[in-house]
């Protein structure tokens, strides 16, 4: 197929390729598709350095002032990368960002297979299952990756990492991490078979966040943005903690609470290695 080069701009936001890319903002064309956009020199370059499958690459000649973005369009032509060159306007209707930069790429989304994930990689995983907020997603995948968590158990199919608001929030770090898309009866057989530990929170908790060890292989399973974890899922869990909180709100950000614990579990193990051998 003869490729699309900088000569034969699109300048009509009609053109079927860049139909095709604007579905993309639904997540019914992403699912069927398997694939999903972004937007913004940052992205397709972490894109780029993390060997995200790259399907199309879209930019408007006249914004790319960038020698580094020329550059980078330049090299994934020669790879072989589908590259189309389109007129400003064009770019900025596929664009949710004020400033896309100059440039898009349409990418493959990643999925892992539960089956081969290993509990042991990285610092834990993040399960979810009642999360809404793509923004709120974006946000723990950046700080997932901040902290060197392995990546996201996403039970059931509430979540969508691949959604434009996730995807932004992220700032990149989506490339970083593994996907996992289970369903609670499969994520219960493999956290038994591994013998993960698995940590929920919850207000009511008698142990603080910081007052407990968290054992290696860890999973952290955090609740949805409204009512947190369920009774049911609560009892799923070998350990239970709450976030304290001396104020008059009664409840933090999903993504806040993510952090805390997070970060809680990275200051462990970093106390852990830093113990001299005796």
């Amino acid at each position: 197929m003869k490729h699309t080069t900088e000569k034969e701009l699109i300048s009509n936001r009609n053109h079927p390729a860049i139909k095709r890319i604007h579905n993309l903002q639904n997540r019914t064309d992403r699912d069927r598709t398997g694939l999903f956009f972004v937007e913004g020199l940052r992205f397709v370059a972490q894109a780029v350095e993390h060997k995200a499958p790259i399907r199309t690459i879209v930019y408007a000649p006249a914004l790319l002032s960038s020698p580094f973005a020329q550059r980078l369009v330049r090299l994934q032509r020669y790879a072989g990368t589908r590259c189309l060159a389109v007129a400003p306007e064009v770019l900025h209707s596929l664009a949710l960002n004020d400033d896309p930069q100059g440039i898009g790429a349409v990418v493959e989304q990643k999925w892992t297979p539960l089956a081969s994930v290993s509990p042991k990689k990285g610092l834990c995983w993040l399960a979810l299952e009642t999360i809404k907020s793509p923004g709120n997603l974006g946000t723990i995948v950046r700080t997932c990756d901040a902290v060197g968590a392995a990546g996201l158990l996403l039970i059931g199919d509430n979540a969508d990492p691949y959604h434009p608001a996730c995807v932004r929030a992220s700032m990149g770090a989506m490339f970083t991490l593994d996907f996992v898309r289970t369903d609670m009866d499969e994520f219960l057989r493999w956290k038994k078979q591994h013998d993960c530990t698995l940590v929920g929170t919850s207000p009511s908790a008698q142990a603080e966040y910081n007052g407990v060890e968290y054992p290696a292989p860890l999973l952290l399973f955090m609740g949805g943005e409204r009512k947190g974890l369920s009774q049911e899922q609560q009892q799923m869990c070998d350990l239970m903690v709450r976030i304290p909180m001396i104020g008059r709100s009664d409840s933090l950000n999903l993504a806040v609470a993510t952090g805390v614990m997070l970060y809680e579990v990275l200051r462990q193990q970093r106390a852990v290695m830093s113990v001299p051998a005796l």
